[in-house]
């Protein structure tokens, strides 16, 4: 019985995949963070800013694509832990103050 294995390009893709969502994952859960329920319970009692209010006063370009967003506790503070992919293609994780 012959089996059809992954091509190797198909293989890498798929770790590097992995590899990704891993990293993204234990950082996340280095820290407590709030689950989507809180972050809203957060925002509308004004414990925190909304996201687009703390996007706006960090300077983020409003064309960049936001990939993830974490509320965590960072030392007694909360902070937005995001993802954002700007318009050039450059990803990368900002961690501002929410408060």
């Amino acid at each position: 019985m012959k089996t059809n294995a992954p091509k190797p390009s198909a293989s890498i893709a798929l770790a590097l995949a992995l590899a990704l969502a891993l990293a993204t994952t234990g950082s996340s859960q280095a820290q407590a963070c709030l689950d989507k329920r809180q972050i809203q319970e957060a925002v509308s009692s004004g414990q925190i800013m909304s996201l687009d209010a703390v996007l706006a006063q960090a300077g983020v370009d409003s064309s960049s694509d936001i990939l993830n967003v974490d509320v965590c506790d960072d030392g007694g503070r909360l902070v937005y832990v995001i993802g954002v992919l700007s318009s050039d293609g450059q990803a990368q994780n900002l961690t501002l103050d929410a408060q």
